[in-house]
C-alpha cells in the first residue's frame, strides 16, 4: 500500500530560480505582477529574488525592489551568497534567507569560486548571527545527487553535509537534483535517509527535469515522507552554473499530479496557469509544460 501524506506544501521557485538565467530582462513590475498572481492563486511559500551581484547575475538587479513591492503572504525567501547579500537582504526587509552550497567542490568553485569547506567555514558565523537574529534560514544542497563535473555524488556527502547546516541551527533543508540526473530509487534512498537523519528539520527536495524524470522522482520522495517540493511555474529556469542543466520541475504538473492523487497543496490550478500568462511574453522560450498548454489550448 502506498504511503502517501494528505497536505503538500510547494515553494515556488519562479520569481528567483526561474528567472535568474533568463537572457531577456524582465521589467521589475511584470516580475511583481507574476508574483502577485502566483500569490492570488494560493502560493503561500515563495522564493522571491536573490541578492547576488548585478554583474553576475543581471535579471537580479532589482531585488530591493521586488522584496519592497511584495505583498507579505506566508514565508518569502531571498537568495543570499554572502555577508554583502545577507546584509542587504536584512536591510531591504527580507526576513526569511537562503544560502546555499554544493556537495561537489568543482561545482561550487565554478559557482562561488570556493571549495564546499571553505563556503562551509565562512557561512557557519553567518548563519549563527542569523538565528540569534531570529531569521528562518533554508540552506539550498546543490548537485546532492550527480555533479556535471564529477559525476555521482555519494549520499554520505550529501548527507554530511545537511548535518553541518542541522547542527548549526538551520529550519530547512532543500536538496537539489541540479542537473536532473537522479532516477526514482535514488530520490527514495536519499530522502528516505535524510528524513530519518534530521526529524526536526524541514525537508525539502528540489528536482530539475532535464530527462524527464522530475515527476518520477518527485513521487518517489512523496514514498519517502517528504511534504515538501521546490518547483517552478511554467517549469522556468536553470542553473547558469551548470552546463545542460534545463529548467525546474513545472509547478502547474506537480500541482496536477499531486490534486489527482487527492494530495491537498492550496493552489488554484486555473489561477496558476494565469499567473504563468502574465510572464510568459516577457521570457525568451514559449511556456509548453503539459498542463499549462492543455490549459491554453482549452482557453
Amino acid at each position: 500500500m502506498l504511503s502517501l501524506p494528505k497536505k503538500v506544501t510547494i515553494i515556488e521557485v519562479g520569481p528567483r530560480d526561474g528567472l535568474q538565467n533568463e537572457k531577456q530582462l524582465v521589467a521589475t513590475e511584470d516580475k511583481l505582477q507574476f508574483i502577485e498572481g502566483l500569490q492570488q492563486a494560493g502560493v503561500e511559500e515563495m522564493e522571491l529574488t536573490s541578492f547576488v551581484s548585478p554583474k553576475w547575475v543581471p535579471q537580479m538587479a532589482d531585488s530591493k525592489e521586488i522584496v519592497a513591492g511584495t505583498k507579505k503572504v506566508g514565508r518569502q525567501f531571498v537568495l543570499t551568497p554572502n555577508e554583502r547579500g545577507i546584509n542587504s537582504a536584512r536591510e531591504a526587509g527580507a526576513d526569511a534567507l537562503a544560502v546555499f552550497v554544493g556537495v561537489s567542490d568543482s561545482f561550487n568553485k565554478k559557482n562561488i569560486n570556493k571549495s564546499t569547506a571553505e563556503s562551509m567555514e565562512t557561512l557557519k558565523p553567518l548563519i549563527q548571527k542569523l538565528k540569534e537574529d531570529g531569521v528562518f534560514v533554508r540552506a539550498c544542497i546543490s548537485t546532492a545527487f550527480y555533479c556535471p563535473f564529477e559525476g555521482a555524488v555519494k549520499p554520505e556527502d550529501t548527507i554530511r553535509l545537511c548535518r553541518q547546516f542541522v547542527d548549526w541551527g538551520v529550519a530547512e533543508l532543500s536538496v537539489a537534483d541540479t542537473i536532473g540526473m537522479a532516477n526514482p530509487a535514488e530520490s527514495y534512498g536519499l530522502f528516505q535517509q535524510l528524513k530519518e537523519a534530521f526529524p526536526d528539520t524541514l525537508i525539502t527536495a528540489h528536482f530539475h527535469d532535464t530527462r524527464k524524470m522530475a515527476l518520477a522522482n518527485i513521487f518517489a520522495a512523496l514514498q519517502a515522507g517528504v511534504d515538501r517540493f521546490d518547483t517552478s511555474a511554467g517549469g522556468l529556469g536553470g542553473c547558469p552554473f551548470a552546463p545542460g542543466a534545463t529548467g525546474n520541475v513545472a509547478t502547474e504538473d506537480v500541482v496536477n499530479m499531486l490534486h489527482r492523487m487527492d494530495i491537498k497543496t492550496g493552489i488554484d490550478l486555473d489561477l496558476l496557469a494565469k499567473a504563468i500568462e502574465k510572464i510568459e511574453s516577457h521570457v525568451s522560450n514559449p511556456i509548453n509544460t503539459g498542463i499549462y498548454t492543455l490549459y491554453k489550448n482549452r482557453s
